[in-house]
C-alpha cells in the first residue's frame, strides 16, 4: 500500500503500532526466555558451561540467518513472515517445557532465537518505513521505551507466576499471540519490499557505516555492562543487592532517556547527537572509579551512562531510516541486528578483560575505549559531510 500512494496518518499511525507490537513480543521473549531457560536447564542439571553455550546459541542463530531475512520478506510478504515468526517463536516456548532433552534445547534455541531476529529486523524496518521523516527519531525513541519495557515485563511474569510449571510458558506464548492481533489489523498497511541490490554485510557498512557501526557499540557495550557491572559492584566493596542493582539504574536510564534524545535528533544532525552520546560515554566510564566511593553518586552516573549509551541503538536507526529506503532499508537492518549480536558476544569479554588486565576499574577503561572507538568514524563523517 505504501508503495502505491502517500500514506495518510492514519495508515501511519497504524502500521507503527503494528510494528511496535512486534517490538513488545521481542522484548518479552528475550526478557522472560533468557533467565527462565536458564533456571530451567540448572534443574535439569545443566552444568554453567552447557548454559552458557545455549544462551550464546541465540546470538550464533541471529549472526547467521537475519542476513536472509530481507529475501524471505520479499518472497513471502512483510506481514506473513512477522505472524509465522510470532506463531513459532510462541509455540517454540511451549515446546522447551514439552522437550525435557538438553541435547535439543540446542536446536530449539536456535529457531526460537531466529523468530526474534526476523521480528527485529522486520519491525524496525516497518517502523523506520512508517515513521514521518521529521519525527523520525520520536518514533524510534517511542520504539526503543517499548521494546524497554518488554525487556521489563519477562522477569515481572517470573515473579507473579514462578519459574516452575508450564504458566510462565503459556504466559509467554499467549502474550506473543496477542502481537498478531495489530498485525492483523495493520496487515494491509506493510511496506513493498523488493529485491535489493544485495552485497552483504561490507555494502551496508559504506553506505551507512555510522549507523550499522552504532549498533555493534551497543550491543558491546550493553552486554558488557550488564554482564560486569555487578562483577564491579562486588569487587569494589558492595553486597551482592546493591551491586546487581546498577544493572537497575542502568536499564532505567535507558528507558526515560529514549524519547527526550530522539526528539532532539529530529531537530540536529543525528550523526552529531551520535557523536555526542559516544564522548559522553567515554566521560562517564572514565567517572566511573572517581564516583565508585559513594554508591549513590555510583548509581547517578551509571543511570546518565547508560540512558546515553542506550540512545546510541536507537538514533542509529533514524540515521538508517533517513539514509535508506525500501529493500536496501530493509537490508541494511538485517546488518544492523546482526552487528549488534555481534556486540552482544563480543563485549563482555573485552570488557570483562579490561577488568582482569587492571583490576578493578579496568572494566570502565574498556567501556570508554570503546565508545572512543566509534567516535572516531562518526567525527570523520562529520567531516567529510557537514549537514
Amino acid at each position: 500500500m505504501f508503495a502505491s500512494a502517500a500514506p495518510s496518518d492514519r495508515d501511519r499511525l497504524g502500521a507503527m503500532a503494528a510494528a511496535i507490537a512486534c517490538v513488545a513480543v521481542v522484548g518479552i521473549g528475550l526478557g522472560l526466555s533468557i533467565p527462565l531457560l536458564s533456571l530451567e536447564m540448572e534443574r535439569m542439571g545443566a552444568s554453567s558451561v552447557v548454559i552458557g553455550l545455549n544462551t550464546a546459541v541465540a546470538g550464533l542463530a541471529a549472526i547467521l540467518t537475519v542476513p536472509f531475512v530481507p529475501r524471505l520478506a520479499a518472497m513471502l510478504g512483510v506481514v506473513r513472515l512477522l505472524a509465522s515468526a510470532i506463531a513459532l517463536g510462541g509455540l517454540c516456548l511451549v515446546a522447551f517445557k514439552l522437550v525435557p532433552n538438553l541435547a535439543l534445547w540446542f536446536p530449539l534455541r536456535f529457531v526460537f532465537s531466529t523468530t526474534l531476529g526476523v521480528l527485529f529486523v522486520l519491525s524496525e524496518f516497518w517502523i523506520n518505513d512508517a515513521a514521518p521523516p521529521e519525527r523520525r527519531g520520536l518514533v524510534m525513541g517511542v520504539y526503543a521505551t517499548i521494546l524497554a519495557l518488554g525487556f521489563a515485563i519477562g522477569p515481572a511474569l517470573l515473579t507473579g507466576l514462578g519459574t516452575d510449571g508450564f504458566a510462565p510458558y503459556l504466559a509467554g506464548a499467549g502474550l506473543f499471540f496477542l502481537g498478531l492481533l495489530p498485525l492483523g489489523l495493520a496487515r494491509n498497511l506493510s511496506p513493498a519490499l523488493g529485491h535489493g541490490e544485495g552485497g552483504g554485510l561490507v555494502r551496508y557498512l559504506r553506505l551507512a557505516p555510522v549507523a550499522v557501526l552504532a549498533a555493534a557499540l551497543y550491543g558491546a557495550v550493553e552486554a558488557g555492562a550488564f554482564a560486569i557491572l555487578p562483577l564491579y559492584g562486588l569487587r569494589i566493596g558492595y553486597d551482592a543487592a546493591s551491586a546487581a542493582a546498577l544493572v537497575s539504574a542502568a536499564a532505567l536510564g535507558n528507558v526515560l532517556f529514549q524519547i527526550p534524545v530522539g526528539l532532539l535528533a529530529d531537530r540536529i544532525d543525528r550523526r552529531a547527537v551520535m557523536l555526542g552520546a559516544s564522548l559522553l560515554g567515554a566521560l562517564g566510564a572514565a567517572a566511573i572509579p572517581a564516583a565508585s566511593g559513594s554508591w549513590a553518586g555510583l548509581a547517578a552516573l551509571i543511570f546518565a551512562w547508560g540512558g546515553i549509551a542506550g540512545t546510541l541503538y536507537t538514533v542509529g536507526l533514524a540515521h538508517l531510516g533517513a539514509t535508506l529506503r525500501g529493500a536496501d532499508l530493509a537490508g541494511a537492518n538485517a546488518a544492523f541486528v546482526m552487528l549488534y549480536n555481534v556486540g552482544l558476544m563480543l563485549g563482555p569479554p573485552l570488557v570483562g578483560g579490561g577488568m582482569d588486565l587492571s583490576p578493578p576499574h579496568g572494566c570502565a577503561w574498556a567501556l570508554g575505549l570503546l565508545f572512543l572507538a566509534f567516535a572516531v568514524p562518526v567525527a570523520a563523517s562529520l567531516w567529510r559531510r557537514p549537514a
